[in-house]
Parts: C-alpha cells; structure tokens; sequence
C-alpha cells in the first residue's frame, strides 16, 4: 500500500479470516497444529482508471505455484492446501491484467471489508493470540514455515513417485 500510495494511486486493505487447513502443508508439525482455526489474512486494493481491483495473487510466486502444480499434477480443479485456495490449480488468475488476481480467495471464512490502513484492520480484527504462541510463531514458527515454502520451492520440476 505504501509503495501504490507513493506513486499516486488510490488502495485499501480488505480484511478477512481464512481457514486454517488452507495453510496445511506450507505449515506443518507444530506450527500448523498450534495455528488459530481462523487466520487473519487480507487482500490490497487499488484504484485504477475509475475501477477497483482485488490483488491478492501477490503473495505466491510463480516458482512455487509451479512446484504445487507439478506436486499435485493428478489435481485439475478446485485446490485447497500449501497457501493456495483456488478453483482451477492448472488456471489460477494471478496475473493482473486490469483484473482481480487471487490465490486464496476460496478459503475465506469471514469478510471484515476494507479499510483505508493495515493499522484500522488490525485495530479491529487484530488475530487473537497468547503472548507465549506470539513469541513463538515470531521466532520460530514462521521461520518453519518459511524454510518449508523455500523446500517446495526447490521441489519444481520434480514429479511424485
């Protein structure tokens, strides 16, 4: 937002919750057991030439999508798992053309609608959380997680045996 903002264009933040098993695989072990049911998550929107547009396919690269595609090459339709909620894993719209771009879309629990700063979201819908699952999921957790997302990225081009 603060990058659309400095060039000029016009964005929000829309809120929502996503479900938990829409993470299994990218968390795993502990991490994905000690996850909330309900994640916070939440998608940017921009204006552009008197439109609004949804961008949320952001936050997958294309790399790792293509790893999921090959990993799950048996699968031709909807998709839930690894980050990703989609109707057509094989099609997924991430690419923005003037259009809406999702990748998790299909995993939404609960819409909190927009808001104009990630600070007035948070303030409302701020994910509830010990201070001791905090500190963990800061030091530890998401570092699991992402070393994960960094194997299956490397996993491209590999097929299941």
């Amino acid at each position: 937002m603060a990058l659309l903002r400095a060039v000029g264009i016009p964005c929000r933040i829309h809120g929502f919750t996503i479900d938990k098993k829409l993470q299994k695989g990218a968390m795993t072990g502990i991490v994905y057991r000690s996850a909330p049911r309900n994640i916070l998550h939440s998608w940017v929107e921009l204006l552009f030439e008197g439109q609004w547009y949804e961008l949320e396919a952001f936050i997958l690269d294309k790399e790792y999508l293509h790893s999921l595609q090959m990993k799950h090459q048996d699968c031709t339709g909807a998709f839930c798992g690894y980050g990703v909620a989609v109707r057509d894993i094989r099609h997924p719209v991430i690419d923005w053309d003037r259009n809406n771009t999702y990748i998790q879309s299909e995993g939404i629990t609960q819409d909190f609608g927009v808001y104009d700063s990630p600070d007035a979201l948070l303030i409302e819908h701020g994910q509830q959380m010990s201070l001791l699952k905090e500190f963990l999921y800061r030091h530890l957790g998401r570092h699991l997680m992402n070393r994960n997302v960094r194997r299956i990225r490397g996993e491209q081009g590999k097929t299941n045996t």
